[in-house]
């Protein structure tokens, strides 16, 4: 489901090379692809803000709400967070932050042990005071709340939930760094494919990749012309898929 690197390097090269229009170097490449992926990556989110306003259709494979979510899905993951201090720590690649779920332990008049995932609700920190000072709306372990912060999250039920093995976050995590690495021979950049990093976007995105990195190519190289093309080609697969 990925996009080979190398792949898109070629094609860059290849048409900056065709017209005689300059060169970008593996490293100048390194840093628009990562760019590109983010512009891509990020763009998802506003067009699904977008196109749930409008009414979809029934065709399986042409919902464009459909096709975002399965672009996005590729970078839902979970994770078990570590507890410092007051906070359950966020990992480094989370992007947008999802469920909460806490695993409530009961035990019943048989002794028997029962584990019961409850997802928690999030408030902000300026309400837990109102809430937790309310027997009606105060955080239970079978009604759980979190906050959230730069610091990380708190997790509330009967009291304060300290323990990680018993909370899982859901996210979304953001792309891995893509590198096109490389050994030098005999003065030649030659593809590395054990140390090289794949976009990790959909394998369809890879014609915008191009014309992506194509424009930050054209405005390096000083050449409008590339930059206008790519721009162009770009806008127009924009325009068929939103029209």
């Amino acid at each position: 489901m990925s996009v080979s690197v190398d792949t898109v390097y070629q094609r860059v090269l290849g048409i900056l090379n065709k017209e005689q229009r300059g060169y970008i170097t593996p490293q100048e490449f390194n840093l628009f692809a990562n760019q590109a992926q983010m512009d891509l990556f990020e763009q998802y989110f506003y067009d699904i803000n977008q196109f749930g306003r409008i009414p979809g259709n029934d065709t399986e494979y042409s919902d464009m709400l459909n096709i975002l979510n399965e672009k996005i899905n590729i970078f839902e993951t979970s994770s078990s967070p570590n507890r410092i201090g007051n906070y359950f720590i966020l990992p480094d690649n989370l992007y947008r932050l999802g469920s909460v779920i806490y695993k409530n332990e009961t035990t019943n008049s048989f002794g028997v042990t029962s584990t019961e995932a409850i997802e928690a609700e999030r408030i902000n920190a300026n309400e837990f005071l109102y809430i937790n000072s309310s027997p009606l709306t105060k955080p239970q372990n079978i009604r759980p709340i979190f906050v959230a912060n730069s610091n990380g999250i708190r997790v509330y039920g009967n009291s304060e939930i300290t323990e990680g093995t018993d909370i899982e976050i859901q996210y979304i995590k953001k792309p891995a760094k893509v590198q096109w690495k490389y050994q030098n021979v005999f003065g030649e950049a030659l593809y590395d494919a054990t140390y090289s990093v794949d976009f990790e976007l959909h394998s369809s995105e890879e014609t915008e990749l191009v014309f992506k990195i194509l424009e930050l190519a054209g405005i390096l190289i000083k050449d409008l012309s590339v930059y206008q093309v790519a721009n162009s080609e770009e806008q127009e697969t924009i325009q068929q898929e939103k029209a």
